[in-house]
């Protein structure tokens, strides 16, 4: 197929931009160093690091954490199919990039509703095994259906699943954990879940300043909620968990010594890996 035919498969129209109120991938954006943002987007980031001064940073953790669970799929288990959702905005390092750096032949789609992930993301169309899809990741059964993801992605398959640092933008678990169900049910035995999630054990200072967050989030109009060990671990029932398990993130295969000193926050998220049999 080439890239022509590629580009005519049906696409949701872009829905209007939205410039008056933050954004949140433009927010990651600016998070991130990118250029891709506007004013109202940097005042909330500026209010976001005046609580987690080493948010930038630890942005950057989520990014990392994602290379290496793609190299290791993609290099190390030969997995030749990613579903990314809510990818976000455009990186450095993407997640195709990883996938066909170990992996030539790796299908990698985007799902980002947001209007400016999009416009930005179709620019990633390289080739036939790069797609992005404007689906609402919340809807499973829509989001599968969609027909860029319907006329690419090979479902008898094993397909990895991201969801990095999305779900702890759904506040209530069992609406998250159905998500995750939806997409779970879907796939062939041997695909993969790949998940990170804001982490709070509500004790102490670190559960206070994991409470100050959600609600300083809430007021730029974007909740998010911090969960326990046990509440992420549910969103992976019926899978085997990988080694190292469900671990902060830097904790997960590290490419080397840390140099760079942990931070409060670096304790409040968690990432995991897991197949299904």
């Amino acid at each position: 197929m080439t890239s022509d035919e590629v580009r005519s498969v049906p696409r949701r129209p872009l829905p209007p931009l939205d410039y008056d109120k933050p954004n949140l991938a433009r927010m990651k954006d600016a998070l991130l160093g990118g250029h891709d943002h506007y004013e109202i987007d940097r005042q909330a980031v500026d209010a976001f690091l005046t609580v987690a001064p080493d948010g930038a940073a630890v942005a950057k953790e989520f990014r990392s954490w994602a290379t290496r669970v793609v190299r290791f799929l993609a290099g190390g288990r030969g997995v030749g199919q990613f579903l990314d959702l809510g990818s976000g905005m455009p990186y450095i390092e993407n997640t195709h990039q990883t996938a066909q750096r170990y992996n030539p032949d790796a299908l990698v789609i985007y799902v980002d509703d947001d209007p400016v992930v999009q416009a930005h993301g179709l620019a990633l169309l390289e080739d036939h095994l790069v797609h992005v899809s404007g689906a609402d990741l919340r809807d499973p059964e829509q989001t599968l259906s969609d027909p860029v993801i319907a006329e690419h992605l090979e479902l008898d398959r094993p397909v990895a699943v991201l969801f990095n640092a999305v779900l702890h933008h759904i506040e209530d678990l069992g609406r998250a954990q159905a998500i995750v169900r939806g997409y779970v049910d879907a796939l062939a035995p041997g695909s993969y879940l790949l998940l990170t999630h804001y982490y709070t054990d509500g004790q102490g200072p670190r559960g206070a300043f994991a409470r100050k967050l959600d609600g300083l989030m809430g007021s730029i109009g974007y909740p998010t909620v911090h969960r326990s060990r046990e509440e992420i671990e549910s969103l992976f029932d019926g899978l085997k968990m990988l080694d190292p398990g469900l671990v902060h993130l830097h904790e997960w295969w590290p490419e080397g010594p840390r140099l760079a000193p942990l931070t409060q926050l670096n304790h409040l998220s968690l990432g995991g890996v897991a197949i299904k049999p």
